[in-house]
């Protein structure tokens, strides 16, 4: 009988692992959570300075905002001067009775609200058809304008016959005014001329002062 041995048969798996040490779960959050901080920090800078590889840092583009005026908002002051066109006289120097005449003086003179009347039992003359409007005259020079100096003349029909003023203190027709224009200020004066029913056209000739020519209005009132 042989005295050899047969050796034991190997564990089918190999020598077996010792136990791995366990991992704290705090430090493993902790550590993936400022991995993320990292890799976010890093994006954000990539973005900013837009760098991507080996690119270099490119400035920011400067963007230039230009406002503009919507379809609904009103235009400027300037650009409605601009807008409106200034009187034109015809060949003769003859206006229109709403436009408004401006000298070289800067003094400017125009009609407007014209109605028909009948003046008071105290009136001069009394009881008589007639139109009222208003003078308006308004001293855009450097010096003082004498207003007591206002002229004002009328005629009516195609054959131009004269036609007298109307002073009614009842209706406030008291004739030009009695004052001295600054620089820079208006003043509005209401007038009244004979009108007799069933005449329309007119014409109204108006001086500001002794130093201005007379511009001459001429229209038919209804």
């Amino acid at each position: 009988m042989s005295n050899h041995m047969t050796p034991p048969p190997l564990p089918p798996y190999g020598p077996p692992v010792p136990p791995q040490p366990r991992k704290n779960p705090a430090v493993v959050t902790a550590l993936v959570a400022g991995a993320a901080a990292v890799v976010a920090a890093a994006v954000a800078v990539a973005v900013t300075l837009g760098v991507t590889g080996d690119d270099e840092a490119k400035a920011a583009p400067t963007v230039t905002v230009t406002e503009t005026v919507g379809e609904g908002a009103a235009p400027a002051a300037d650009e409605e001067e601009a807008a409106e066109p200034a009187a034109e006289a015809s060949e003769d120097g003859v206006y229109a009775l709403g436009d408004t005449v401006t000298y070289d003086s800067d003094i400017e003179v125009g009609l407007s609200g014209f109605e028909r009347a009948v003046s008071t039992d105290t009136a001069m003359p009394e009881n008589a058809p007639h139109v009222r409007f208003t003078v308006k005259i308004k001293n855009g020079g450097g010096e003082t304008l004498d207003a007591t100096a206002l002229t004002v003349n009328c005629s009516y029909g195609k054959d131009g016959h004269s036609s007298e003023a109307v002073f009614d203190s009842a209706a406030g027709l008291n004739g030009g005014p009695d004052t001295k224009l600054l620089a820079g200020r208006s003043i509005n004066v209401p007038w009244g001329c004979e009108l007799p029913k069933g005449e329309k056209l007119v014409q109204i000739e108006v001086a500001p002062d002794f130093d201005s020519e007379t511009a001459i209005f001429t229209g038919e009132v209804e």
